[in-house]
């Protein structure tokens, strides 16, 4: 969530740390701030809102932070209300810390230091982190071991960054359950929650295991695991790649809904040839063969529109290959002590790999080690803490994903986990050749159906001035689209502001229909599939309690708009892959519903991206 950014170089640093945080604001904050080391003191600046304000401010005396050493922080609120006083850096005599993560013992710790004569300023557990070092780096002038030594003391998920006004050459940093990247450069290195911060100075990277404690100066980056020094391995990426920037679109997130053809197309690349479609390529998921080979359950672990993903897996694991498949909520699996099976797969879906629900259920997974274990992370960051703790790692080609809203992630998502039920299927002969090359044919031809649906913008942009005033709305789903009515539920709520609920179809009347009123908007998935007749009935109910139906439907239902019931029609597709090509006009209706009612598209209030606190 929160974003760190920070810089030792021979340079002035103090744009290198606006910058950014301007890149990690998709991330979600309320808060931002920065200290520079300039003429032995800590210049600081913190403002509530938006980057730009922290860059107006530090406009006004720029000559303060011509520094060569700095930290910088988007903060979103936890422990304290969005406030200047409880916006990172933290100081406490001559150190400055900035923290993502949470310090869960943090109210022990402060008491101890009040008793100590410490006086806090912020509502934050950070301060304690802060005055911790402090205080020990009375009795050991040494900021490196002053680190060290608090970081046992400290219960909890944190990243951190640590300067000193006695120490201008030094950035200490410590990851522990938090996401952070070492930045590489030439007389200059960095530090960041997120690489993409860091690529208008760098395109090389190291990546911090769980528990190291980096020092790194302008010419140097030396690593520690357990008191030990290590050597972690320089990544070089394509910049090109991580291009994050708008063009010509109002919103990143109406560009990554526009990206999902070649997103989809690239995916599903990976183990289908353009010119054969009769078969999975032979080198796609080749060296875990046998892993999958004995496979005889899948449990799958994730959170928000990840967890819709997994729901549709369920539905297509099952039916396609006739293995059990359980899908449940990390946060949830996390707590209630459950029993994971022998020979189960454990798929984790997490967009960035950094969720910490997701992170944390999977190793709770491998602590009861049952026989045959084997953990696939499903994963749009290769290099993220998932895909490291997981034995096989199946890529989303999305590209970078800015918009909070999930797009572009959700449905490579849905098409890789197509690929791995088909893999599956291939080498347990679960699936046999005629459907095999069906399914293949299919995906081969999903890019375009997801192109055509894109020219249904304008149509549904006409059909969202209808949901302007409203304030709450129902989707309906069944089978294979109760997931994307979910997920539907969810967009609309997430950047809109207007109470949303995704439902079974035949669920109606245990409940939901009591809601259904003229004032009531019922957005239906209607493809002509196996339960086409049971949704029309369903519709029906809702119609004769005088509800607004705005339907989805496939050209080939023959649906006719009438009174009370708008018809968008989405281009025929396959039942089985029609959930990836129906996420987009949800996608779109939900956009263009938030432009219209003037919300933050893409940094929708009180939510983050990444979300690597519980």
């Amino acid at each position: 969530m929160c974003g760190i950014v920070g810089a030792v170089a021979e340079r002035n640093i103090a744009s290198i740390l606006l910058e950014g945080l301007k890149r990690l604001e998709y991330r979600g904050y309320d808060s931002a701030g920065l200290t520079v080391i300039r003429d032995g003191e800590l210049h600081r600046e913190r403002q509530v809102g938006k980057v730009k304000a922290l860059v107006d401010a530090v406009a006004v005396n720029p000559e303060f932070f011509d520094g060569h050493i700095g930290i910088a922080h988007t903060r979103w609120a936890t422990h304290g209300e969005p406030a200047q006083r409880n916006a990172h850096p933290h100081v406490s005599g001559k150190i400055a810390v900035v923290h993502n993560g949470i310090v869960e013992n943090y109210a022990e710790l402060k008491e101890d230091l009040i008793a100590k004569g410490y006086e806090f300023t912020s509502q934050t557990d950070t301060e304690v982190v802060a005055h911790l070092i402090n205080d020990l780096y009375k009795d050991t002038p040494n900021l490196l071991e002053a680190v060290r030594a608090v970081i046992p003391l400290l219960h909890g998920a944190f990243a951190l960054g640590i300067v000193h006004v006695d120490s201008p050459e030094e950035l200490i940093t410590v990851r522990l359950g938090s996401p952070l990247v070492i930045g590489v450069g030439i007389g200059e290195n960095f530090i960041a929650s997120d690489q993409l911060a860091l690529l208008p100075v760098t395109n090389r990277f190291m990546y911090l295991e769980e528990g190291d404690i980096a020092k790194l100066t302008r010419d140097s980056i030396t690593v520690y695991a357990d008191g030990v020094e290590v050597s972690r391995k320089i990544h070089e990426i394509d910049a090109k790649q991580h291009n994050a920037d708008k063009g010509e679109f109002k919103h990143y997130m109406l560009k990554e809904i526009y990206e999902q053809p070649d997103a989809v197309a690239r995916t599903v690349g990976m183990a289908i040839d353009s010119g054969e479609t009769s078969k999975l390529r032979d080198d796609f998921l080749q060296r875990h063969e046998s892993q999958l080979a004995g496979i005889r359950h899948i449990q799958i672990l994730a959170c928000g529109t990840s967890y819709h993903a997994g729901m549709v897996a369920k539905y297509w694991f099952e039916n396609l290959t006739r293995l059990p498949c359980s899908v449940e909520i990390a946060s949830e699996f996390r707590y209630r002590n459950p029993v994971v099976v022998d020979n189960s797969l454990v798929i984790c879906i997490s967009q960035s790999g950094e969720t910490a629900d997701t992170l944390s259920a999977l190793r709770d997974t491998q602590k009861q080690n049952p026989a045959g274990l084997v953990s696939l992370a499903l994963c749009n960051v290769a290099t993220s803490s998932l895909v490291r703790e997981t034995d096989i790692f199946l890529p989303t080609l999305a590209g970078p994903e800015i918009g909070v809203a999930s797009t572009k992630a959700f449905t490579t998502q849905l098409a890789a986990l197509m690929l791995l039920i088909l893999k599956v299927g291939v080498i347990q002969s679960r699936i046999d050749n005629e459907r095999l090359k069906t399914l293949l044919d299919a995906l081969h031809k999903l890019p375009g159906q997801l192109f055509a649906s894109l020219k249904l913008d304008a149509p549904i942009k006409t059909m969202s001035e209808s949901f302007e005033d409203k304030k709450s709305c129902l989707f309906l789903g069944r089978g294979l689209q109760f997931p994307i009515a979910l997920e539907g539920a969810l967009k609309l709520k997430e950047i809109s502001y207007i109470h949303a609920e995704g439902y079974a179809a035949g669920e109606l009347k245990h409940g939901p229909l009591a809601l259904v009123d003229k004032d009531m908007p019922i957005v239906v998935l209607a493809p002509k599939d196996s339960m086409f007749d049971k949704l029309k009935a369903n519709m029906q109910e809702v119609h004769a309690r005088h509800g607004e139906l705005f339907v989805f439907a496939s050209e080939s239902s023959q649906m006719i708009a009438e009174d009370r019931l708008h018809v968008v029609y989405v281009p025929d597709v396959c039942e089985t892959l029609a959930p990836i090509v129906y996420s987009v006009p949800v996608q779109l209706l939900s956009y263009h519903v938030a432009v219209m009612r003037g919300t933050d598209v893409d940094q929708p209030r009180n939510l983050a991206k990444s979300v690597t606190v519980e």
